[in-house]
């Protein structure tokens, strides 16, 4: 049985940091939105139709061979809570795994704008994501998204039996992590470093 963990919000919330926190303390494996979106376009391009393409099909194997291997995972995403078809790829995706017995988590966070446009020039974002080291295009990309998206969700809307919602606007990732932990009640797995964090 494989469990899942999908950190969620808006772009420079602070997924990533929260989600290597939760890597750390519960030895999940860990994959970012950004992982395959920098694998697909270093291959194919920024934006076309086969980077999507791949981009998909890198995160469908993924999730699929977690659940075959019994491999506890946390995925980063951004949502776009106003579009139906978000709403079934995240439910087919807690269904993939629920389905062979694991659980699902859907962590959403929060930031005001001020916040998350800090947050999105950290030395740690630019290291990590190489697509954001344009800072002027990522800051349009983030204004952009947010001006014409729901990043999140309404208050008082659920998706799921287990759906926490933070709001990290004050908090560091490892007092997310924590009320993560705490509030679904997760316990570490026993691995050794190089099964969950190798070269990282």
């Amino acid at each position: 049985m494989a469990n899942l963990i999908v950190v969620c919000g808006p772009q420079a919330v602070g997924k990533m940091t929260v989600a290597e926190s939760l890597r750390d303390k519960l030895k999940y494996n860990m994959m970012m939105n950004h992982d395959s979106i920098e694998m697909s376009d270093k291959i194919f391009g920024f934006g076309t139709p086969v980077q999507k393409e791949f981009n998909a099909i890198f995160r469908e194997k993924a999730f699929e061979l977690a659940v075959k291997h019994n491999v506890d995972l946390i995925f980063t995403y951004v949502c776009a809570f106003e579009m139906p078809e978000e709403r079934e790829y995240l439910t087919n995706l807690a269904e993939l795994f629920t389905a062979e017995g694991g659980e699902f988590y859907f962590v959403e966070l929060r930031a005001d704008l001020e916040t998350r446009l800090a947050r999105n020039e950290t030395p740690h974002r630019m290291e990590k994501k190489a697509s954001k080291r344009d800072v002027a295009w990522s800051k349009a990309n983030l204004l952009h998204d947010a001006e014409n998206h729901r990043l999140n969700s309404n208050e008082g809307e659920l998706w799921f039996t287990n759906h926490i919602k933070v709001d990290n606007t004050n908090l560091c990732p490892d007092e997310v992590s924590d009320t993560v932990i705490k509030e679904f009640k997760l316990t570490a797995n026993e691995k050794e470093e190089h099964e969950y964090r190798f070269g990282v």
